[in-house]
């Protein structure tokens, strides 16, 4: 009597514990579904491009005697539709160009920028030019486009004799 009882007692216990597990397993489902349901935010992603070159003659037009500044420093700051201020550093490639992207929330995307230069490391070519202090923008693009940012201007200290 006692082996049946044990018995008995042993399969309770394993379908107690089998409900106990299906319970468990319902409610992190559950969970993981709200979770899964609350979090389908639509996302939105912008991006922003722009190009610091070096004017060597000083003359503020790109000829075949100017270049791009590679490893040249540029800051953007941007306010969101929520009203958070976002601050992102870039520095340029070979080619000169910079990219700040970001992936959001659509309701906390950028709502304006402003995009300046903060340093030339270029030996020559350092002196910030004209016009060239910063270029403020509001970003209304949709998801997946880019806002490209006029160049910024760097001139040498003293244009060479060949530019006069």
């Amino acid at each position: 009597m006692l082996k049946i009882l044990s018995k008995g007692f042993f399969k309770k216990s394993i379908i107690m514990e089998s409900q106990k597990k299906k319970l468990v397993m319902g409610f992190f489902g559950f969970l993981l579904t709200i979770m899964f349901v609350a979090s389908n935010v639509e996302a939105w992603t912008g991006e922003i491009h722009g190009r610091v070159v070096c004017d060597v003659c000083g003359d503020s037009s790109i000829g075949p005697e100017d270049h791009v500044l590679e490893g040249a420093e540029v800051a953007v700051l941007c306010i969101t539709k929520s009203g958070e201020v976002l601050n992102y550093q870039a520095f340029t490639n070979a080619k000169g160009m910079y990219t700040v992207a970001e992936t959001m929330p659509e309701s906390d995307r950028w709502d304006a920028c402003l995009a300046r230069p903060i340093s030339s490391f270029h030996d020559h070519c350092s002196h910030l030019g004209e016009g060239s202090a910063g270029v403020k923008f509001t970003y209304n693009h949709p998801s997946g486009y880019f806002h490209t940012v006029r160049p910024f201007v760097y001139r040498h200290a003293s244009v060479p004799t060949y530019c006069i």
